[in-house]
Formats: C-alpha cells, sequence, structure tokens
C-alpha cells in the first residue's frame, strides 16, 4: 500500500508543479469529465483520500467546500494540513487491518460493508483515475503532463529489505 500512496503523493506534487505554469483562469475553467475542472480535481482528490481515511479510523469526517479553496496555494495548503494524518495511516498499515470492516448505513437505512483492503486501493485508484483526466485536460492545453509512470520514481529504493 504504501509504495502506491508514495507514488500518487509523488505525482500530486509534480501536478501542483505543473499547475503552477498555468494562469489561474485555465486551472478554475469548467471542464467536461470528472469534477469539473483541473484544480477542483486535485482539491477533490486530496479531500477524497483524508476522508476515507478518517472515516476508517472512526474520526469525524467533513465535507470540505471548494469555494474554500478555489486557488492553487490555498488547495496545497488544504493538502498538507490532511497528509500528516493520512501518512500516519498509512505507514501503520499492516495486514491485519486488510479485512477490518467499515460499515456504512445509507439513507435508506441499508447498510454497506467493505473491508478496508479495498477501500485502500480504492483511494489509490481513485487518484490514478483521477490524475488520467488531468492528463487529457493538460494536453487540450498544449502542455505535457507529468508522467504516471512508477518506473523511474525511486519507489523502490523505500522498501524494507528489498535488494538485501
Amino acid at each position: 500500500m504504501e509504495t502506491f500512496f508514495r507514488y500518487n503523493w509523488m505525482v500530486r506534487e509534480q501536478w501542483y508543479k505543473w499547475c503552477e505554469e498555468i494562469p489561474e483562469e485555465e486551472l478554475l475553467k469548467p471542464r467536461t469529465g470528472g469534477v469539473g475542472g483541473i484544480l477542483k480535481t486535485l482539491f477533490h482528490i486530496a479531500d477524497v483520500e483524508w476522508s476515507w481515511i478518517m472515516v476508517m479510523e472512526g474520526k469525524p469526517d467533513f465535507q470540505e467546500d471548494f469555494a474554500r479553496y478555489s486557488n492553487l496555494q490555498k488547495v496545497r495548503e488544504l493538502d498538507a494540513k490532511f497528509r500528516p494524518e493520512v501518512e500516519d495511516f498509512v505507514l501503520a498499515w499492516h495486514e491485519g487491518l486488510e479485512r477490518n470492516v467499515f460499515a456504512d448505513e445509507r439513507s435508506d437505512g441499508s447498510v454497506v460493508t467493505d473491508a478496508w483492503g479495498e477501500i485502500m486501493r480504492h483511494v489509490i485508484a481513485h487518484e490514478i483515475h483521477h490524475t488520467g483526466q488531468l492528463s487529457v485536460w493538460a494536453r487540450e492545453l498544449g502542455k505535457q503532463p507529468p508522467s504516471a509512470n512508477v518506473i523511474g520514481k525511486g519507489l523502490a529504493d523505500s522498501l524494507p529489505g528489498l535488494w538485501n
């Protein structure tokens, strides 16, 4: 799990840097697909990641309003605020958490259950999905998106016991 969360965080930081070169009106411009725009998508990625971790831990979750974070610096600050709690959870992850159950009561009274491992993989895939959308929008602007390659990011260097 940790490797793919680190991958997502690394790519997200590359997207933030990419955004520094883009006029704010382009970052805020409504687009087809996803949650509707470049900056709003980056906000959504960080918010959803944090929200899932909070609900798995039984901590209060609240829905952030994008209107309060409608510039690049504010989205980065929100992400930086959320990251320590997410990272603590990810770094403490172990096989024993894989089948913990998260139960969610729906408005109709039904209960949906999911395993924590499945939720964690969903969070990883969710971000990868949205960065693919960002890549399409980048190309529409005539700009090269950050690389989505896992290879070459040095992630294996942080794995304990690898190459020993």
